[in-house]
């Protein structure tokens, strides 16, 4: 797992034993950021479900003004610290342990260009706590997002039917493989992004079999 592109391009990141936290792909990382081009430079990021910090400091690398990653798993936590002090990112990088749950009782301290939504694939899964999830979701894109703000959900491709994220907001889908992205903008998406070819619901096909999970507890 590397940086792909930026000041830190190529630079490695560590990350930690096991399946537990699985970041996302480069390829899906790259066309992710393909996709948000130029937002990206001077942004405020939000990286919910951080893991090992690999989105927050892509964005960082990219020139986002600053990243704030969220994160409980002790392990994760460790690498993203070590991740974000190899890059010389911590000016630019405030790391906070706990769940995303207790960040939005919390009045929020500043709104985002850029919010990461990534929540482990279990959560979505099942029945108990989807509901939950995404209206975590929701209200994130309700309370978090600055003006000219973007959300970026990622879960299983297939798994989220168009009511569900409707009721998130209008969207702008894309699926790689097994994993699947939907771009939520502040008044919705009035056009598709400028590597678009078809309509704002546009689902990209790529081969079948590869995994996005970032953090699949």
């Amino acid at each position: 797992m590397r940086i792909i592109a930026g000041t830190a391009r190529g630079r490695k990141l560590a990350s930690p034993p096991g399946e537990r936290t699985r970041p996302l792909l480069d390829r899906v990382r790259e066309a992710l950021f393909s996709i948000l081009g130029d937002r990206v430079d001077g942004a405020r990021v939000l990286d919910l479900y951080a893991g090992t910090g690999s989105i927050g400091l892509e964005a960082l690398s990219r020139g986002a003004a600053s990243c704030v990653f969220v994160e409980r798993d002790r392990s994760a936590l460790e690498c993203l610290s070590a991740n974000v002090a190899a890059l010389g990112f911590g000016e630019r990088s405030r790391i906070v342990r706990g769940r995303v749950e207790e960040q939005l009782e919390r009045p929020p301290e500043e709104r985002y260009e850029l919010v990461f939504f990534d929540p482990p694939y279990s959560e979505l899964r099942s029945p108990s706590r989807r509901r939950g999830t995404l209206d975590l979701a929701r209200r994130l894109f309700a309370e978090r997002l600055a003006a000219t703000g973007l959300l970026a959900f990622h879960y299983p491709r297939d798994l989220l039917d168009a009511t569900e994220l409707a009721a998130i907001g209008d969207c702008d889908r894309r699926a790689w493989g097994t994993t699947e992205i939907a771009l939520f903008e502040i008044g919705g998406l009035s056009s598709p992004p400028a590597d678009s070819e078809g309509a704002a619901s546009r689902v990209d096909q790529d081969e079948p079999g590869a995994e996005g999970d970032r953090d699949a507890s």
